[in-house]
């Protein structure tokens, strides 16, 4: 019976999340998850490995571009709330390989500063890690604050600048990029067969490939130009 517990009182949290907020239930099922245990990497890309390569397959044959692909840019664009995908051959140029749509994002224009203030990052990331158990169903972790981010605010005196910055699952999110359950699959997967060493995130205000000149917000911080000449130069070697 003592062994038992806990999943009962995981069910229990269920029941009553579905009567909640919309994102509850979702909280509440990867309560019941993590109490009835956490899945790896590995078997992750077991479950969920073979549908999204089915999904990207025809993507890479377009592009020709062998998967797994030697380095991949994910470009996302706020205004536009698009992530965009791109991917290369060993010693390739970079290819378009498909977009998707996020279909959550707080915030607008600007980059995040603290904690709590439900922006989106911009600049340029890597994946610092991938988490299997995510309650978001699958997500890729960002290293924000990146060391631009931590400079710019030991200049401006700011120092709670917050963290967790996901690309995850579902459909509800502050201050990440929320894509759903089968694109965070195609996501998931593809960085973990690419190697996360070989992938670079540019979040962006709008498409620095199609605008000359970013919005910036009010009260913008006098160094947001230098952030924004650094995701033009991250982005320009990516095909319209």
């Amino acid at each position: 019976m003592r062994r038992r517990l806990p999943v009962v009182i995981a069910l229990l949290v269920v029941v009553l999340a579905l009567a909640a907020a919309p994102i509850a239930p979702r909280i509440a099922i990867g309560v019941y998850q993590r109490l009835r245990g956490r899945a790896t990497v590995e078997q992750r890309l077991a479950q969920y490995g073979p549908a999204a390569r089915e999904r990207l397959r025809p993507h890479f044959e377009r592009a020709g571009v062998p998967y797994p692909p030697a380095r991949v840019v994910l470009l996302g664009v706020k205004d536009e709330k698009t992530l965009h995908v791109f991917a290369a051959a060993p010693g390739g140029e970079l290819r378009r390989i498909t977009s998707y749509p996020i279909l959550a994002a707080s915030g607008g224009p600007g980059p995040k500063l603290r904690r709590g203030d439900r922006q989106v990052p911009e600049g340029v990331y890597r994946v610092e890690s991938l988490n299997p158990n995510s309650l978001y169903h699958l997500s890729l972790r960002l290293n924000y604050p990146n060391e631009f981010d931590r400079a710019m605010a030991a200049a401006d005196g700011r120092t709670d600048l917050g963290g967790d910055i996901m690309i995850h699952g579902s459909t509800g999110s502050v201050g990440c990029l929320a894509m759903g359950d089968p694109a965070s699959e195609d996501l998931f997967v593809l960085a973990a067969e690419t190697g996360l060493e070989n992938i670079t995130v540019v979040l962006a205000p709008s498409d620095p490939r199609a605008t000359e000149a970013f919005q910036s917000p009010p009260n913008a911080p006098s160094w947001l130009p230098t952030l924004h000449a650094a995701i033009r130069e991250a982005a320009a070697n990516l095909p319209r």
